[in-house]
């Protein structure tokens, strides 16, 4: 339990910018207005849209709020604020088959473009399903940046995992399938494929994905598939803008955030999740192994509005 309320801890420090971008706003409304009218929800609408919620979430959100205070005959506009974290948290639910592929053979293709912590994410999770005792393969198919089979090779020798490839300017697809014979040959849990992130050619870039894919079904059909697309938080409605376009050249299965802790634009998460229908599994608040986690929709928006995590409450009792 100690990773996760730890997790808590650092996630409400990591979401403090977007909590004062949003959560001071919404108490704001909350307190200045005496009664319940379209200004009122006018006004907690635009602070959701300018915290970078987007559009279609805020419209369901504010669309379930109003809903909720004409069914449960609700007066005072202070005794909104659960309903609409309530709200809020049903926007982002993951599902209960998010995480499929950590529980079989499973293949993870990591994209994302340069930058956003890709190489750093692959290496991350390598060192997570280590520690849940899985075997693990990395292929470091990202043979477009210098220095990311360097640095990938770094993070494999910290998780003590195998890693193949990495010499710049190899064939990725030919990297995709020297892994898999590894992966085979070692009967690995999980193999991991650090893929490019090339998003200004997107032809190349969907050419180079669809040999990755065929690779993998001719080779290793029997693994399960993920697809997880890297975005960086810093850059708000420019990650949804990424998803969008990664979304069109490949079958993304799930998002990984990274640096929520250097935000003010943390409500990104919800947005994404909404736009695109495609869910935020990883989040990550910093530097070390344990500051990548799984999201948590009701974890994450307890800590946007900094109400004690279940394992806190428990301390303080």
């Amino acid at each position: 339990m100690g990773e996760k309320k730890g997790f808590f801890k650092r996630l409400v420090e990591g979401l403090t910018k977007t909590r004062d971008n949003i959560a001071a706003g919404i108490d704001a409304v909350f307190s200045g207005f005496s009664k319940i009218d379209d200004e009122f929800y006018e006004e907690i609408e635009e602070i959701l849209v300018m915290g970078d919620l987007g559009v279609k979430a805020t419209e369901a959100i504010i669309e379930n709020l109003r809903q909720k205070v004409k069914e449960q005959h609700i007066k005072d506009p202070a005794a909104c604020k659960e309903l609409l974290i309530s709200s809020i948290k049903e926007q982002m639910e993951v599902g209960e088959t998010a995480y499929r592929f950590e529980e079989e053979r499973a293949v993870v293709l990591v994209i994302g473009v340069n930058g956003v912590g890709k190489t750093t994410t692959v290496g991350k999770l390598a060192g997570k399903f280590k520690a849940q005792g899985k075997k693990v393969v990395i292929g470091a198919a990202d043979t477009f940046r210098a220095a990311a089979g360097g640095q990938l090779a770094e993070w494999a020798n910290r998780a003590g995992v195998e890693m193949i490839g990495g010499q710049e300017g190899a064939d990725p697809a030919s990297v995709v399938y020297d892994a898999v014979a590894a992966a085979k040959a070692r009967n690995a849990d999980i193999l991991l494929c650090d893929t490019a992130g090339r998003l200004h050619n997107k032809k190349n870039l969907m050419e180079e994905l669809k040999k990755i894919n065929r690779i993998l079904e001719r080779e290793f059909d029997q693994a399960y598939r993920e697809t997880l697309v890297v975005l960086d938080a810093t850059t708000g409605q420019n990650a949804l803008n990424q998803a969008k376009q990664f979304s069109e050249v490949a079958d993304i299965t799930g998002i990984v955030l990274t640096k929520m802790d250097g935000t003010a634009k943390g409500g990104i998460a919800v947005a994404i999740q909404s736009e695109l229908g495609i869910p935020v599994k990883y989040i990550g608040v910093g530097e070390s192994i344990e500051d990548l986690q799984k999201f948590d929709s009701e974890q994450f928006v307890n800590a946007l509005f900094h109400k004690p995590d279940e394992s806190e409450e428990q301390n303080l009792l």
